[in-house]
């Protein structure tokens, strides 16, 4: 998990003092903070690229934010009455922005040289949602995993956090104006009214984050409100503790206990899947008890070992290593197609960072603030920010616009069907001409980037195959009502992509066919499952479908006849047989299409990482699929039933490939494109008319 790397103790220091130099002696720089905050980063870093998990650090960087930001601005507002919104929020983008832009710009490049075009667009977009700090509210719209360490990783996603700390820069220094106006007319101290209102929105947060989390975690891990308890909390800390006194044993003790909490939370929590509701009171209690501490306890407490030089300079980089760290890993994992580190991997990953990190520090970050130590204004440093972006937005703008003319080529090439042969590269000659051939250097169809949505209109807004949920059967009909011959197509997803063949073949020879599938529902008599429990939707959608089948009465049922698997091998199920004998008895015969093969990988993924080595995303007939169709030697099968093996327009040679004529035969593991399915309707419709006579 990343953190929202809170401005160092030495940065608001700085600040401070260029604030107000006769006053800075009243800023008392803790470093026991700053090595707090190398910890954190540590652990991030730890977690992310050896463990897999998240550990917590991106609450405790909450909390020191709201703790450093809403200190200094109350000290502000001490000194001066007031706070300067301008000087304020330009000096944070004049200090933020520099490193950021340099961050994003490597990682577009990066992103050309070594991730796969299907990803690009979704890189564009994170880093135009990083730059203008709205990443969190892109990923929860995206309903987006964390950690989820597969090919959809963006290298930027790590920036939500970045993003929650911008808009908490927006919000504090309002709360903290509104509880000075009120403690200039009240005559109250500011600090006070400062800790109560951030108590009250602060609870008001936490509150909201404990039922969100409950009703719906993916969303709430990235939703600001849900978050800023953290640094509402922070914020309070750093007003009242101040007052708190305690024996210094006391605090000592604190202080362990808060550290050796910290370290342990990512190990003994699932952040992941429980943060950010009430049990994220663990890392940031922590933090608390760990500042609470300060510098009790001499060389035996905390504080002298956050004190530790190599610490402070780990602390010091903590805002370049978190930026750098995880586009990093993700380009390492893609490179080395691994999902999680290796011990030598790791150590390179976490080396790269730390070299990257500390020339951005040095260079960019130092260099930036040397720039403006001299023009210490906020057109200097808006000025400084405004640069720095501009060549992120050129960038972001350029590459749409590359990306968008590249969808136009392939809009034109696909309008040409002499492009796409696709399974009509497999038909041997037949007296009307040669195979059609594939022609050289067409981009494949659909592209990699689109072939999730490429699912047949059946499947669409308004289609007939049904969600897990569904129990009542949706039916979708194509063909003339009075046609000479009636097909029903039913069963599961497996089924429901031979719709399209099925349907161009309904078109070219006047049949009418009828369409109700529904997601990973066999069209059996057995009972099916979802994991442990019955699936119980499927078996009242099972029952409701052969009562439609009964009062159509077609001249036939086309459905799977096997089931593939990768790991038990292909089957006929008995449920299949025993539905097939009860169609039979109504004078209804079946026409069963061997399943297609698991492929093992995600094609669009795959295809997407080798376009120009497409003979790497191939897999082998038998990994799923028997040497003889099952159903030639199952029992109990009656003589109505006929079988269609395409396998050879799948898997040509004992070979699966996900290209085939330039068409993308999958859009995942195993499903079939509208676009491939498509292309096997004149060898449908041939192999309907051989079993059936029509």
């Amino acid at each position: 998990m990343s953190v929202p790397v809170a401005p160092s103790t030495a940065a608001v220091h700085r600040a401070e003092s260029a604030a107000s130099p006769s006053t800075a002696k009243k800023s008392v720089f803790r470093p026991e903070i700053q090595g707090l905050r190398a910890v954190a980063v540590l652990l991030v870093v730890a977690y992310h690229v050896w463990f897999g998990r998240v550990s917590g650090g991106v609450d405790v960087f909450l909390l020191l934010t709201g703790f450093l930001i809403t200190g200094s601005l109350v000290r502000t507002v001490q000194r001066h009455g007031r706070i300067r919104f301008l000087e304020f929020w330009s000096r944070l983008l004049g200090r933020l922005t520099p490193a950021a832009a340099v961050v994003l710009l490597g990682t577009l490049v990066a992103t050309v040289l070594w991730l796969p075009r299907s990803r690009w667009r979704d890189v564009l977009a994170d880093t135009l949602a990083s730059a203008l700090y709205y990443e969190n509210w892109h990923l929860a719209r995206n309903a987006v995993d964390y950690l989820a360490r597969d090919d959809a990783t963006s290298p930027l996603q790590h920036f939500w956090s970045l993003a929650i700390q911008g808009q908490s820069y927006l919000v504090l220094p309002v709360l903290v104006t509104v509880a000075a106006l009120v403690a200039r007319r009240s005559g109250r101290d500011v600090s006070v009214l400062v800790a109560t209102l951030l108590g009250v929105v602060g609870t008001a947060s936490l509150a909201y984050s404990v039922w969100i989390t409950a009703t719906d975690q993916a969303w709430a891990y990235f939703d600001s409100g849900a978050r800023f308890w953290e640094l509402a909390f922070g914020g309070v800390a750093a007003v009242l503790l101040p007052r708190l006194r305690l024996p210094e044993a006391v605090r000592a003790v604190l202080g362990w206990v808060g550290l050796t909490a910290l370290v342990l939370c990512g190990i003994v929590l699932q952040v992941s899947t429980l943060f950010p509701g009430w049990i994220a009171l663990w890392p940031t209690g922590a933090a608390l008890l760990v500042i609470v501490a300060g510098g009790a306890g001499g060389r035996l407490g905390t504080g002298a070992l956050l004190s530790w030089r190599p610490l402070m300079t780990v602390g010091d980089h903590a805002y370049a290593l978190y930026l750098w760290h995880w586009p990093v890993l993700v380009v390492y994992l893609e490179i080395s197609g691994r999902t999680l580190a290796s011990p030598v991997g790791g150590l390179c990953v976490v080396a790269v960072s730390a070299a990257l990190a500390a020339s951005t520090k040095w260079l960019v970050e130092d260099g930036a603030r040397r720039f403006t130590r001299t023009r210490a204004t906020p057109a200097w440093a808006l000025l400084v920010a405004a640069v720095c972006l501009a060549p992120v937005g050129a960038a972001v703008g350029g590459g749409g616009a590359y990306l968008d003319r590249q969808e136009e080529i392939r809009r034109e090439l696909a309008a040409d069907p002499a492009n796409y042969p696709g399974a009509l590269v497999l038909v041997e000659n037949s007296g009307s001409g040669p195979a059609p051939t594939a022609p050289e250097g067409v981009p494949v169809l659909p592209y990699p980037t689109e072939a999730d949505l490429d699912r047949g209109d059946n499947q669409g807004a308004g289609g007939c195959h049904l969600s897990f949920d569904a129990t009542e059967v949706a039916v979708c009909e194509d063909g003339p009502a009075d046609a000479e011959h009636t097909i029903v197509l039913v069963g599961q997803s497996h089924a429901a992509h031979w719709y399209t063949a099925l349907r161009d073949a309904s078109l070219s020879q006047g049949w009418r066919l009828v369409t109700m599938t529904k997601d990973a529902c066999q069209f059996s008599t057995e009972p099916s499952y979802r994991g442990e429990e019955e699936y119980t939707e499927c078996g009242v959608w099972n029952e409701g479908a052969m009562r439609i089948i009964a009062d159509l009465r077609p001249d036939a049922v086309v459905t799977t006849a096997t089931r593939s698997s990768a790991g038990n091998g292909e089957s006929v199920l008995d449920g299949y047989t025993q539905r097939w004998r009860e169609l039979d008895a109504m004078g209804i015969p079946v026409i069963g299409i061997r399943d297609t093969p698991r492929m093992g990988f995600d094609t669009s993924d795959c295809v997407a990482r080798h376009l120009d080595d497409l003979d790497r995303c191939t897999t082998d007939f038998h990994r799923s699929l028997a040497e003889r169709p099952p159903y030639e030697t199952a029992a109990g099968v009656p003589q109505s039933t006929e079988f269609l093996d395409l396998s050879d327009y799948v898997c040509p040679d004992g070979r699966c490939p996900a290209v085939i004529g330039n068409v993308m035969v999958y859009y995942d593991d195993s499903h079939m494109t509208a676009t491939y399915s498509a292309t096997l309707a004149p060898i449908v419709e041939a192999e309907i008319r051989r079993v059936t006579g029509w």
